[in-house]
């Protein structure tokens, strides 16, 4: 019986719209191509998530995967407040689902800079029951540990949780620890699929 569910942050309870956010800024389609591939599509990306290294350090480290658009990546980095966008559904979501008797938690890998400049798109958080988030654990998904704290942390049975996450190899990984899981790719869909595992 499914007791609690787990949601990632990012393209399921608020947008990750790094696309749109690039672009907005009016660089040529080179510089926008660069900039994807030093920075959200680098190996590098993923310290930003761990919380391993200061902001610094970071910067430094998207620099030197392609110093000719240093320029650039410091213009982007300055703020990433608009990087995360609010979705108007996640606390109604949320709230239903509470009322209905469900825990509700979160994992999901961000960054202390994201979780501090776009703290607005986040209001959803004080409504659930625990969060896992990657820069304060020093862990990301899909590593098994950081499905195995939540539970830990929270007295959770991985068996009586539902894991939701728009990218598939976390959900994998969530399953392997027991628990059941969704890719999101729509929320009708993310809904159909979990309302009949709530009702089964």
């Amino acid at each position: 019986m499914i007791k609690n569910i787990v949601f990632d942050i990012g393209n399921v309870l608020a947008g990750f719209a790094w696309q749109e956010f690039y672009l907005s800024f009016g660089f040529s389609e080179d510089i926008y191509e660069k900039l994807t591939k030093a920075t959200i599509k680098s190996a590098f990306w993923n310290e930003l998530d761990r919380g391993v290294l200061n902001d610094d350090e970071l910067l430094e480290g998207f620099i030197r995967n392609d110093p000719s658009i240093e320029k650039e990546i410091r213009e982007v980095f300055q703020s990433v407040e608009k990087m995360i966008t609010r979705y108007d559904y996640a606390i109604p979501w949320v709230k239903e689902l509470k009322d209905r008797g469900c825990g509700i938690y979160v994992i999901s890998n961000f960054s202390h800079k994201a979780y501090i400049e776009c703290a607005d798109a986040l209001d959803f958080l004080k409504e659930t029951d625990g969060a896992i988030l990657s820069f304060q654990e020093k862990l990301i998904k899909p590593m098994p540990e950081i499905y195995q704290l939540l539970t830990k942390r929270y007295g959770l049975k991985a068996q009586e949780c539902v894991f939701i996450d728009d990218t598939a190899k976390n959900v994998d990984a969530a399953v392997k620890e027991g628990m059941k899981g969704i890719v999101f790719h729509t929320l009708e869909q993310v809904k159909t699929e979990l309302e009949e595992m709530l009702t089964f």
